[in-house]
């Protein structure tokens, strides 16, 4: 919808210190929390605040996160120009995306995850010591904070870890808000072309992996087109390192920069304090920053306002996790607080498929890291980071540590 307040604010908005929220979401959950905001392309959104009225609307059946929805408000012209080929599942609506979910639910159950635990638990201390054998200072994004998920989701959809950094390069454009639409369309069509050949590969010959037995079990029987299985593999791919390496780079950068919180984990190992550390990480460090963004297919009312059928809504986790009426004293890293409301996974029907085994793998780099490598510290000041600002995920593109 073409913009009719011209003095809306720019979105996405900016921040004045790169570990918290922009100071501007403070202000509007105080006093507008549902306000209308300019896009890039001149277009109007309605950006909503609070934590109940984002958790309310994800909720809510009346919203649409299909981008083919009239009124879906897309955040940069890559997202806009070049949108998938066919809507990801994560994409679409009931009752298509609940199909798709229940064929995958199972791989994700609190059970099926744990017994990944060797696995993961393997991957981090290899990468721990390649670490301190290597040269310092060390880059964390590129020698732990990407190779763990990586490893991991490899290892479980079955897809050769040689091939993560041709993926990873390929993530790194569709990720960017301001990369031109045909780099977007070239890099989730190369991600797309692997894929391929690796799907049909699993389905003629299945090995013991998640791909492998999706095909089994749906496409062989004709329930799951082979195309569908490939951008279930893509789906699960790229959300399955981006989204945790990100947040293992971030959440190790914020307990550098508050020595007092990370003393504590340091003092109480114990497999509870960690949990509640993880938890007050996903909270502080909401990676998803700009988005979930949805299309409204009938009026709603929410935080005193009316958005009509036909408009874009713009629920920001990053601002309903620093809601002062949900965590008191909110801009401040405390892993003795109950975080267990936040809504870094999402709500609703989209929440995050694979929480559960983002949260194993934060379970054990920070029950591990910090014991192997007490004395880790940053080897730049913190303005010299460089933070993905331009990223769909936030995180940083480096993280130069020392020991």
């Amino acid at each position: 919808m073409t913009d009719r307040n011209p003095d809306a604010p720019a979105y996405p908005m900016k921040r004045d210190d790169p570990l918290l929220p922009p100071p501007d979401f403070a202000a509007l959950r105080a006093e507008e929390p549902v306000c209308p905001v300019r896009l890039w392309n001149g277009e109007r959104a309605w950006l909503v605040t609070r934590h109940a009225d984002v958790r309310a609307l994800l909720g809510d059946h009346r919203l649409s996160a299909n981008p083919r929805t009239h009124g879906y408000p897309f955040l940069s012209e890559g997202r806009a120009e070049a949108p998938d080929r066919e809507a990801s599942f994560n994409h679409l609506d009931p009752p298509r995306h609940d199909m798709y979910r229940r064929m995958l639910s199972g791989e994700f159950t609190v059970r099926a995850i744990a017994g990944l635990r060797p696995l993961v638990q393997r991957v981090v201390d290899e990468l721990i010591d390649a670490l301190l054998a290597g040269p310092r200072p060390a880059d964390l994004v590129a020698a732990f904070g990407l190779p763990v998920p990586s490893q991991v989701i490899c290892a479980l959809l079955g897809v050769p870890y040689e091939d993560h950094a041709f993926f990873a390069q390929r993530t790194a454009t569709r990720m960017n808000l301001n990369a031109a639409p045909e780099q977007v369309r070239l890099a989730n069509q190369e991600i797309l072309d692997r894929l391929h050949r690796l799907v049909a590969e699993k389905t003629r010959r299945p090995e013991d992996d998640l791909i492998s037995r999706v095909a089994l079990r749906h496409v062989r029987t004709g329930e799951l087109s082979h195309d569908a299985l490939v951008d279930i593999a893509r789906l699960l791919l790229v959300n399955g390192y981006e989204t945790t390496a990100n947040m293992i780079t971030l959440g190790v950068l914020a307990l550098l920069q508050a020595p007092d919180q990370l003393k504590k984990l340091s003092d109480d190992p114990s497999d509870a304090a960690v949990e509640a550390a993880v938890e007050e990480l996903l909270r502080h460090q909401t990676i998803v920053h700009i988005a979930p963004t949805r299309a409204v297919l009938e009026d709603i009312e929410v935080g005193g306002r009316t958005i009509r059928a036909g408009e874009g809504v713009i629920t920001s986790l990053a601002s309903a996790n620093h809601d002062e009426s949900v965590f008191d004293r909110p801009e401040e890293l405390d892993l003795d607080r109950d975080a267990r409301r936040h809504l870094a996974f999402g709500y609703g029907v989209h929440h995050c498929l694979g929480h559960t085994l983002a949260r194993l793998e934060l379970h054990v780099v920070f029950g591990t890291l910090f014991r192997r490598v007490p004395t880790l510290r940053p080897a730049v000041p913190l303005e010299e980071v460089p933070f993905k600002h331009d990223m769909g995920l936030y995180g940083v593109h480096r993280l130069p540590v020392t020991w």
